[in-house]
């Protein structure tokens, strides 16, 4: 019978940013508004460099002044500073083997697509894990921070109560966080307490989690210590992490290839990705990394961070606390 290769199924021109569209569309960080890719960001991390300055005015500072009828005001003056973001560069190449079983379904480059969509979707889970753990170990970012863990009884629990006062640490700008990352096992408890409503299926989109009005994701990525109980949530607002997919001429985001040495041949699937996925209002120091891009390692390095907005702005919080 006759045999079909990924190079039957698959143009390299079509299938990246069919792939591209897939992995948002599966990212539940994208739909819940936490991330937001935006041509600004696709453009920024398709230039030169590996790191983005982005400059910015500071807000304006100060008390009136009563008016009078002699004599000047005193002029202020605004400041500036810069945010900067660091493009990551990620690749993974699989062979054939794996892949040929999808091939006889009936839309094969869309199970390949789907595939491959679902790994860059987890592994785009597991950058920014690290990116929140790097920042958070940033002494800048203690006002982001409600950690309950360390008190007794109920008052180091998750419940309604201590995850509003988590929410208090935006102040007047709580109402702008919408989103609530945890693990599986917090998610568990809280359903256990009755405080997780489930927003029903409609128009085809799936049903969605909420705690106290705030969409759940789930990820065991998540803090979670089985021993203690310790577990950590991050708050977050609509757009506090930036996404852009980037692209140059010289790297090549979809290959294939075939080893015709190969006792029964070989094919293979060559994925590519420059990305930035940054947090806004938290600058990249560069202070520790090894190599071109940085590892998922140094991404969770606090030295390589430092916040340059003012907390409120930053739309997201650290709630460190135990379970039952």
């Amino acid at each position: 019978m006759p045999i079909t290769r990924i190079a039957d199924v698959i143009e390299p021109e079509v299938f990246n940013p069919y792939m591209i569209q897939r992995t948002l569309e599966l990212s539940a960080l994208i739909q819940s508004g936490i991330v937001q890719n935006t041509p600004e960001f696709d453009q920024l991390a398709s230039g030169p460099n590996t790191l983005v300055n982005m400059p910015f005015w500071n807000d304006l500072t100060g008390d009136s002044e009563i008016m009078a009828d002699d004599g000047a005001l005193t002029p202020g003056k605004i400041g500036s500073d810069k945010d900067v973001a660091r493009k990551h560069g990620r690749a993974r190449a699989w062979g054939a083997n794996g892949l040929s079983a999808l091939l006889s379904g009936d839309d094969p480059m869309r199970a390949i697509a789907d595939l491959v969509a679902d790994y860059w979707q987890r592994d785009m889970q597991k950058v920014l894990l690290a990116t929140l753990a790097g920042v958070f170990a940033a002494p800048s970012m203690v006002q982001n921070v409600h950690d309950i863990s360390d008190k007794t009884g109920d008052a180091a629990l998750i419940s309604g109560a201590t995850f509003v006062d988590a929410a208090q640490k935006m102040g007047d700008a709580k109402e702008r966080l919408t989103g609530v990352m945890m693990h599986s096992a917090v998610e568990a408890y809280l359903t256990k307490q009755d405080l997780i409503e489930t927003i029903p299926e409609s128009e085809g989109k799936p049903a969605i989690r909420t705690f106290l009005g705030k969409r759940v994701i789930v990820d065991d990525g998540m803090p979670f210590d089985t021993g203690t109980k310790v577990a950590t949530a991050y708050l977050f607002g609509e757009g506090a992490i930036a996404l852009g997919n980037g692209s140059h001429p010289r790297i090549i985001p979809t290959e294939i290839d075939r080893d015709s040495l190969a006792s029964s041949g070989e094919d293979y699937l060559i994925s590519r990705r420059i990305f930035i996925l940054h947090p806004r209002g938290v600058k990249w120091t560069e202070a520790e990394v090894a190599n071109t891009f940085p590892t998922n390692a140094e991404t969770a390095t606090g030295t390589n961070w430092a916040r340059v907005y003012d907390p409120k702005a930053i739309r997201i919080v650290k709630f460190t606390f135990k379970i039952a």
